[in-house]
């Protein structure tokens, strides 16, 4: 470091000299841009939370309102549901054709698949000719029966006039033993082809319950919807061999769509079987769709079986279940579907009058309103 000389005089005065920078404390450089901002941002997050949390749940209950109800009704979450519907084989079998596939729409006695029946077809006609062998055996029994018939007939007829004729000469007694015994025979003959006959019935009867049950059989063989819906699965594949009672699809029943809310103890011990609700969709919540309640669960669900104090009754959750009206169901299959979020409105007063916005059958002046 160079020598610092001394400064020079001027005037008389002195001139003090500058001050050293050598002894001079260290300055604290700033903290970097990025720490400074981060400890911005991580004062600033719980605010930020807090206000996306009210945003979103303002923007949940614009798009979903909830009308303050009146006394004598209950609400509770839930979603759509319908009862699955298994399309098993009843035999053994391959399939032979699939005729819908997953998402269509049936109707009751629609064909959705056919399995492969060549081999009943063979024992049908089997039995069918062993049928007809059987229907010929009793139509020659039967003609037997009466061609026998007629000669048991003349039998008596000689016998009857060989009676009147002993007593006048004109006949022996041993003609007329000789045709008493005739018509022994005849009468034992006559029996036979009767037996015959109704064995003959038997071997019918049989082969038409033989033919009956392979017609069933290839009948079963083509499986049928037995309830309007969708298919909601499909199990196996054309070709595949199944056996008796094996999977083929699985469909819903569009008849028997209903809603499982949770209710708690006082409101679910004021809901009877039977009594009305109405099912918003969160698709559709213009749209309320009339109801019934069919089921009221007898235990109480996500709770201690055995509670001790009121408080903890209270807490008690109960499954009722809101079955949509059926004529409800024909005119609103684009609306319906499984799965579908929403609200059940249960009206635990009878005498409560349901609100404007939850009656599906307004009276005339609160359409007006």
């Amino acid at each position: 470091m160079p020598e610092l000389k001394d400064p020079p005089k001027t005037g008389g005065a002195t001139q003090s000299p500058p001050p050293r920078t050598d002894s001079l404390p260290a300055v604290i450089p700033p903290p970097p841009a990025p720490a400074l901002k981060r400890a911005a941002w991580t004062r600033r997050l719980p605010l930020l939370l807090l206000l996306l949390a009210a945003a979103g749940g303002a923007g949940y209950w614009y798009l979903h309102p909830r009308t303050a109800l009146p006394p004598g009704f209950a609400v509770g979450n839930g979603r759509l549901d319908a009862d699955e519907i298994d399309i098993d084989t009843k035999y053994p079998g391959r399939i032979a054709e699939l005729k819908v596939d997953e998402g269509d729409l049936v109707k009751t006695g629609q064909v959705l698949a056919v399995m492969d029946t060549r081999d009943v077809q063979a024992q049908l006609k089997a039995n069918q000719a062993l049928m007809q062998q059987a229907q010929h055996s009793l139509d020659q029994a039967k003609a037997d029966y009466a061609n026998q018939e007629a000669v048991v007939k003349l039998a008596e007829q000689e016998i009857a006039r060989t009676r009147y004729l002993v007593p006048k000469g004109f006949a022996s007694v041993q003609q007329l033993d000789q045709q008493q015994q005739s018509l022994t025979s005849a009468r034992a003959k006559l029996n036979s082809n009767d037996a015959a006959i109704h064995v003959a019935e038997r071997a019918l009867q049989a082969a038409t319950h033989q033919v009956e049950y392979y017609a069933v059989q290839i009948a079963d063989s083509q499986l049928m919807a037995p309830r309007d819906g969708p298919i909601e699965y499909r199990v196996a594949n054309v070709g595949e061999v199944l056996p008796a009672g094996g999977k083929v699809f699985t469909m819903l029943d569009a008849n028997y769509v209903y809603m499982d809310v949770y209710l708690p103890t006082v409101e679910a011990g004021r809901v009877a079987l039977g009594s009305e609700a109405r099912i918003v969709l969160d698709a559709y919540p213009d749209r309320p769709l009339p109801a019934r309640v069919t089921y009221i669960s007898s235990q109480a669900q996500f709770t201690p079986k055995t509670v001790e104090t009121k408080d903890e009754r209270d807490k008690l959750m109960f499954r009722v279940r809101a079955r949509i009206e059926p004529a409800v169901l024909a005119g609103a299959a684009s609306v319906v579907r499984n799965g579908l979020p929403g609200v059940t409105y249960v009206r635990t007063d009878p005498a409560a009058r349901w609100p404007a916005n939850l009656d599906s059958n307004p009276a005339p002046d609160a359409k007006a309103k």
